[in-house]
């Protein structure tokens, strides 16, 4: 392959590589972009076992995209975890990298904590396009949420771009202005609708593999972290299975995804006497075949930039209650509720047990028209991404 037959490389900067939000929606474009003219590599955060940093050259405990990353034919790079008081430190490391790799024509930051620190770095080292991508609209609680806030307040002027998964996250990230610069560009968490497509035998054998098949599941796809709230899931939960329970009839409760919170969830399960009952399935490549298996998809999240797994609940046929503090963009279809989380668990719980009868619909033609089709936005981004290899300015996409 000459020069000009390489692909334009693209680097993403994230926390990790596991199976999150941002890194799902990242991987779905990656698998249908055109990789013949555009392709992907990763910087990630990574603190090694021990408390080591990680040097270039240095082993790196592989996540659970690693192995899919090389198959496609990307890199994974790596940086120290930035942990406040290394700030000089993480800086000078960010320079040394890009001194040595600074070969692409975008560098696109999903992790916004830090982009102020490393997308300078990247255009100091001839990197043509650095982008800010915004993807949640809040931030921690405490010391850790207000660092975030300060170290965000330069990030507009430091990109070249600042894309956003929806409005309030682009607001939330780069001030109320955000939406009226030219350089704003509006990128919804897209999905591959098709692969959600409503299946009944999926939904059956699955149930049957998990011994549900007569219960009601309500199901819930996020990592455990404060903003996903699962405390007050599982309150929630609770509620259904006394009320339920009383009526004679099983419920089940299937959480996807993993997280530091895990344990403690675990252990707020059994206090409350319905572990029998609350299924931690971990990360699972098959999470599609869960949608199918669900009665019913709850996500009380505390804040959201625009969760995709609410659209992938959607393309699968499902009813959704959510929380009203998550962006009203992501409900597209009929299917979705949204209540306030200051609200009784009761009040939730007697929201789903009234609505668990429905006949499910096949909904991935509603899902595409709304724009939320990942193929659509591939083909967007890669006319992005060329566009910027050839020095040509990108209007903005709030039309998007």
């Amino acid at each position: 392959m000459t020069e000009m037959e390489k692909p334009v490389r693209v680097l993403h900067v994230l926390g990790g590589l596991s199976l999150g939000g941002a890194e799902s929606r990242i991987m779905d474009l990656y698998r249908c972009i055109d990789r013949e003219k555009v392709q992907f590599d990763f910087l990630v955060h990574q603190r090694m076992p021990g408390g080591a940093e990680k040097g270039d050259g240095m082993m790196r405990v592989p996540e659970f995209y690693d192995e899919e990353v090389e198959a496609l034919g990307g890199k994974v790079y790596i940086l120290p975890r930035f942990i406040g008081y290394n700030y000089l430190q993480y800086k000078k490391a960010v320079r040394d990298f890009f001194r040595v790799y600074h070969d692409f024509a975008v560098v696109q930051g999903h992790m916004t904590s830090t982009a102020s620190v490393y997308l300078p770095e990247a255009k100091r080292a001839g990197v043509p396009v650095v982008c800010a991508h915004a993807r949640s609209a809040g931030v921690d609680k405490g010391m850790k949420g207000l660092a975030t806030r300060l170290l965000r307040l330069p990030l507009q002027k430091k990109a070249d771009y600042c894309f956003a998964c929806s409005r309030e996250a682009g607001k939330s990230v780069f001030g109320a202005g955000w939406i009226n610069s030219p350089k704003a560009y509006l990128f919804p968490n897209a999905v591959d609708a098709e692969k959600f497509r409503y299946n009944e035998a999926v939904r059956a054998r699955l149930r049957m593999e998990m011994n549900i098949e007569d219960c009601a599941v309500v199901g819930h796809v996020g990592r455990f972290h404060y903003a996903k709230n699962h405390e007050f899931l599982l309150e929630i939960f609770a509620c259904l299975h006394r009320s339920l329970g009383s009526a004679g009839k099983r419920c089940a409760l299937v959480l996807l995804g993993e997280g530091d919170g895990m344990e403690k969830v675990k252990g707020q399960a059994k206090a409350m006497g319905i572990s029998g009952d609350v299924f931690f399935m971990g990360n699972r490549k098959n999470v599609e075949e869960y949608y199918q298996a669900f009665d019913f998809f709850l996500f009380p999240s505390r804040y959201e930039g625009l969760p995709g797994t609410v659209v992938e609940a959607q393309a699968a046929g499902l009813r959704c209650l959510i929380s009203d503090r998550i962006t009203k963009e992501v409900g597209v279809s009929r299917l979705v509720c949204f209540e306030s989380i200051d609200k009784p668990a009761a009040v939730w719980a007697e929201y789903v047990e009234n609505h668990l009868s429905y006949q499910r619909e096949d909904m991935c033609g509603r899902i595409k028209e709304a724009g939320f089709d990942v193929k659509g936005q591939a083909e967007e981004l890669e006319r992005f991404y060329l566009a910027a290899k050839n020095g040509n300015r990108v209007a903005g996409g709030m039309d998007g």
